[in-house]
């Protein structure tokens, strides 16, 4: 027999007599107290001669911490590793615990049944019921309206404090970036009308269509754009990672209700600075269609802005801004509304990002059509 000992913890080799060797530990096995002393205990094992069955009896162990319990796994995996059949025996309570916990029981069978393949019909079914759970979208609509209600009665339930900083993130921050998407629409619309009315002779016409198409269609649609990429992306995934940190229901512990709180900010933000970055959008890109003209076309600065203010009319201005107020308010309220609908934790957050940027986009056109067939039909 054979032994080595360090406090508080004492482990013996024992040979028995039909073969089998047993390492014996007793006392408390804490990682500060053994890790010293392992080697000790690493040249008893492998005074082992090969082949023997070996047991690491745990029976006299008081205690056994996290570490220790990896010195343990790890020494069983150098006795097989030297043709040792090595097993952990003797350990109970805690200790136990504490080895299952590490994995140290032998492989079990699953007690749940295998997954099994979703079906066709099955994977229609499942996106049908996520279509009509859409639906909850207009109780989302209904809820902001009776906040909406509220906070006309009660103007201070509204934290108007995070505006102005709203609008500083969604729309002067943003600034740059919308001068120099409508800039290059200005040019490329341009460009390509200069490349047919040259034909004609009708290079002075190119102000009348720059001029129109970018108030009335391209810069709310390419401003909105924008502003759903970047302004509802970014209030999606704030309020998506707040619900998920359980900060939206820390709110409503407190009192205050989310959609005063956090939602109606942020809708009135992208209804304000919508229609002027459209603004903006129009001065560029009507700039952008001048270098055209003067460029391409041999016009002056002073035909083609004359040509311009004929051409387009208050009505032509007016209508790009309440299309983009619209796509603001519904950006605003699809980025919340997703935002205020994560589940799912960190995955969650970017499905919902993702989402809230879709169903803006998809609105921004559905709402641009409507806008169109309306004007139309009133002659507008």
């Amino acid at each position: 027999m054979k032994e080595t000992s360090s406090p508080p913890y004492r482990v013996e080799r024992v040979d028995l007599d039909d073969g089998r060797t047993a390492l014996r530990f007793s006392g408390e096995l804490k990682f500060r107290a053994c890790f010293a002393s392992w080697q000790e205990v690493r040249r008893l094992a492998r005074s082992i001669p090969a082949g023997r069955r070996v047991e690491i009896d745990l029976s006299g162990v008081e205690h056994l911490d996290g570490a220790a319990t990896a010195l343990l796994l790890e020494l069983r995996t150098e006795l097989s590793s030297a043709a040792a059949t090595p097993e952990i025996v003797g350990a109970r309570g805690p200790v136990r615990a504490m080895l299952d916990l590490y994995g140290a029981h032998p492989p079990r069978p699953s007690s749940r049944p295998p997954p099994r393949g979703i079906g066709i019909l099955d994977q229609i079914g499942r996106e049908t019921l996520t279509i009509f759970a859409e639906s909850k979208a207009l109780d989302f609509v209904g809820d902001v309206a009776v906040a909406c209600a509220q906070a006309v009665r009660w103007p201070r339930l509204v934290q108007w404090a995070d505006l102005a900083k709203l609008v500083e993130r969604a729309g002067a921050d943003g600034v740059p970036i919308v001068l120099i998407i409508n800039l290059l629409v200005g040019l490329v619309t341009g460009f390509q009308a200069a490349l047919q009315l040259k034909q004609f002779g009708a290079n002075i016409f190119v102000a009348d269509l720059v001029g129109l198409s970018i108030t009335r269609e391209l810069a709310p649609l390419m401003t909105a754009i924008i502003i759903a990429g970047r302004s509802g992306a970014a209030f999606s995934a704030e309020l998506g990672t707040m619900r998920v940190s359980e900060e939206i229901d820390a709110l409503r512990t407190l009192g205050l209700d989310p959609f005063h709180f956090l939602v109606i900010p942020r809708v009135l933000a992208l209804v304000l600075i919508a229609p002027l970055l459209t603004i903006l959008g129009d001065l560029v890109g009507i700039a952008g269609g001048l270098l055209v003209a003067m460029l391409s076309l041999d016009l002056t600065a002073h035909a083609y802005l004359v040509e311009v203010q004929k051409a387009v009319d208050v009505w032509d201005v007016s209508s790009g801004c309440l299309k983009a107020a619209v796509f603001g308010l519904n950006i605003g309220l699809i980025a919340c509304q997703r935002g205020l609908g994560t589940q799912g934790g960190a995955e969650g957050v970017g499905r919902a990002t993702t989402s809230a940027v879709v169903t803006s986009l998809f609105a921004i056109v559905m709402a641009d059509a409507v806008f169109t067939v309306l004007f139309n039909a009133f002659g507008l």
